[in-house]
């Protein structure tokens, strides 16, 4: 069936009547889940058993969540969904620096975790098989930017860089069609598939990751550029 996912989550959160509820949610959807209760355990999941997406509350003890996903980000850029009783616009946008990808408030609607979950995995695992060989087709060069379809790699100025899997899907967007410009709206409708209602903030720290992976100087860009009031292109020759 084409809405089948598979794949495995790691849930952690202190709270094991929460790790336990969001187990059932997810293994009732086909999904298999590993289970942690503090930031420690879940780097040691991470590292020890294969995980395609993780769902992590902040407030833990011996290490938060935020502590944990910049560890998590320094080498693995599996989906990150952070699941959190802090509702602050501030506290997402510090999420979202940190490098998650998604952010939902306690209490959380069941139902949208879980179609959270299935469309940033079927993102994720649909990116490509690095069993292919990649040819032509699959590499977009814009300047001295190159982004390989198949094995989900960037290569900046002959740096490989390392992107989230929605950095990713963003800095495709952008150059499959470089030159055009993309409001905020359009981005977050493009890439997340869902409709935009004030995700400026989302998209903004999103973008500003990306330049900071594949700018030599962030704050004079040659690639991704802001058009003032309108949104964002990557320029057609990376000047």
């Amino acid at each position: 069936m084409e809405n089948v996912v598979n794949g495995t989550v790691l849930v952690v959160d202190d709270d094991r009547d929460i790790v336990s509820a969001i187990a059932k949610l997810l293994e009732d959807e086909g999904l298999s889940v590993i289970k942690a209760y503090d930031g420690l355990q879940a780097l040691d999941k991470i590292t020890s058993e294969k995980v395609d997406l993780l769902v992590i509350d902040i407030m833990m003890p011996r290490l938060d969540g935020l502590s944990a996903l910049m560890k998590i980000r320094q080498s693995n850029n599996i989906p990150v969904i952070v699941l959190s009783a802090k509702s602050e616009d501030t506290d997402k946008i510090l999420g979202l620096s940190m490098g998650a990808d998604d952010y939902i408030t306690k209490p959380y609607n069941p139902m949208e975790l879980t179609a959270r979950v299935k469309a940033h995995l079927r993102r994720y695992l649909s990116l490509g098989s690095a069993n292919q060989s990649p040819s032509h087709d699959d590499i977009i060069r814009v300047g001295g930017l190159e982004l390989d379809k198949q094995t989900h790699t960037v290569i900046a100025d002959g740096r490989q860089s390392s992107l989230t899997a929605t950095e990713y899907k963003i800095l495709r967007l952008l150059m499959e069609n470089a030159g055009r410009i993309f409001s905020a709206e359009n981005i977050y409708q493009n890439v997340w598939n869902e409709d935009a209602y004030a995700v400026e903030n989302t998209v903004m720290v999103h973008i500003r990751h990306i330049r900071e992976k594949i700018e030599i100087n962030p704050k004079e860009p040659r690639y991704l550029k802001v058009v003032w009031g309108i949104g964002y292109k990557i320029e057609k020759h990376g000047k």
